[in-house]
């Protein structure tokens, strides 16, 4: 169990670490289509869901439901972006600098199984389970440096 100042403050670090990625996402996409903007609402959907999840497990920092949900909202969040970035990818073409710089996307793969051994875990232990959320923040704490290097090696 989290203390309930330290859901709020996860749930601030997660909304602060997909907003910088997606800056950088954005920034190495040179062409958007329909299909790009319907794959960014779904993920703000997601997104959007942060907050009323952070309440519930905050009501009740020990309760599996609550983590659970939690977890399925990350998780949910977390392959919307896999939708964004392949929709992005596929507009802007497999030699693109953003397809070049997500290429082997270990931390991408990790974080979705993650989140599911998380919410399984919330059932068992939900300490557990905010301990791998947590693991999961700390992974992408820093933004994705891949994009913004690829970026810098470009020519304007």
């Amino acid at each position: 169990m989290i203390p309930v100042f330290l859901s709020y403050v996860l749930s601030f670090v997660y909304v602060g670490i997909y907003w910088n990625n997606h800056h950088h996402l954005l920034h190495a996409t040179r062409h958007i289509s329909g299909g790009v903007m319907w794959a960014n609402l779904h993920l703000l959907f997601w997104l959007s869901l942060v907050p009323v999840s952070t309440g519930w497990v905050g009501a009740n920092p020990s309760a599996p439901a609550p983590t659970a949900l939690y977890g399925a909202i990350l998780l949910m969040a977390a392959l919307a972006w896999l939708v964004l970035e392949r929709r992005i990818i596929a507009v802007n073409g497999r030699d693109s600098e953003l397809a070049q710089a997500v290429e082997h996307g270990a931390k991408e793969n990790a974080s979705p199984l993650i989140y599911a051994a998380a919410i399984g875990l919330s059932f068992v232990r939900p300490w557990i389970a905010d301990a791998l959320y947590a693991v999961v923040a700390l992974l992408w704490v820093v933004p994705d440096q891949r994009i913004e290097r690829k970026i810098k090696d470009e020519p304007s």
